[in-house]
């Protein structure tokens, strides 16, 4: 198979939803989505071979445009799987935010400190482990990538499938660093509350070192919106450990091959899983302060 075939063969994700829709939930100033990935342009950051999908433009013009309208002042800003360890795109969005912004980054345990303190100046305070898609770090790094940002104070963010969390809490329970599970586990809602996983998932935040986003629950979701099926998943994460929740909206949804999301009618989901205003604000604000480092 030449490059050419093997490109032809990548899945091309679908464009996000044009109209990010208005919130009906009341929005607090200094409100964060803790995760949103930058694509392109792509002859100035091009993916990497052999990827598990090709995504589609998604510029920092329209998240900015996104944030608006949703209300939103603040923002994560992950990077993908597609750009493997180059973390150009993602550096240079969180760059232009004027300070307003924070990144994860992608680094294997051969980043030199001159690198890693680049990012820390940008604005970067964690790095992924993407376990779902090609061109993530492998599991067998872990240890080693999280002694290499210890000093720093960052976290690991962890794209795992949560079925495998009953077997892997132990080794996370000895890293020296927070970590953070992307979309509430991704682990198919329809498995339950019960399901050694999730009770796994459960323990770890309870335990202090973890944090959870509340996101992608269209991901995890066998039913439209307003995916009700997930709707326990998040209330049991909620009540576990409140302080230790944020939510992201997953712009512009990457290889997704349902029914595209309106945002505003994700966040709004966030009112029907934490209906106490002050849990919603400290979700939206306080909590996302304190784990991005943001004093500003």
């Amino acid at each position: 198979m030449n490059s050419t075939e093997g490109e032809a063969a990548i899945p091309v994700c679908a464009a996000p939803n044009p109209d990010p829709g208005s919130p009906k939930v009341a929005v607090p100033p200094n409100a964060w989505d803790c995760h949103a990935h930058i694509f392109g342009p792509a002859e100035q950051y091009p993916f990497i071979p052999g990827r598990s999908y090709t995504p589609p433009p998604a510029s920092i013009q329209s998240y900015q445009r996104m944030l608006s309208a949703l209300g939103l002042e603040r923002a994560v800003i992950v990077q993908p799987s597609v750009y493997g360890t180059d973390n150009r795109c993602t550096y240079d969005a969180v760059a232009a935010s004027g300070g307003r912004w924070r990144g994860i980054a992608v680094v294997d345990p051969s980043a030199n400190t001159h690198e890693l303190r680049r990012l820390q100046d940008a604005g970067f305070r964690g790095v992924r482990i993407n376990l779902l898609f090609k061109g993530g770090l492998a599991m067998e790094i872990l240890e080693q990538v999280a002694r290499l940002i210890a000093p720093l104070g960052w976290h690991l963010q962890l794209l795992i499938d949560g079925r495998d969390l009953a077997e892997l809490a132990p080794r996370l329970r000895r890293l020296p660093v927070r970590f953070v599970i992307d979309h509430m586990g991704h682990m198919p809602a329809q498995l339950g509350l019960a399901h050694p996983g999730f009770t796994a998932l459960l323990a770890l935040i309870r335990e202090g070192s973890c944090w959870v986003k509340l996101s992608g629950a269209y991901r995890i979701s066998t039913q439209p919106y307003p995916y009700e099926d997930a709707a326990p998943i998040a209330k049991a994460l909620v009540e576990a450990a409140p302080e230790r929740m944020v939510w992201g909206s997953d712009w512009p949804h990457p290889s997704f091959q349902g029914a595209m999301p309106v945002d505003a009618t994700l966040l709004d989901l966030l009112a029907s899983w934490v209906p106490d205003s002050r849990t919603r604000q400290r979700i939206l604000t306080t909590n996302p302060a304190e784990l991005y480092d943001f004093t500003g």
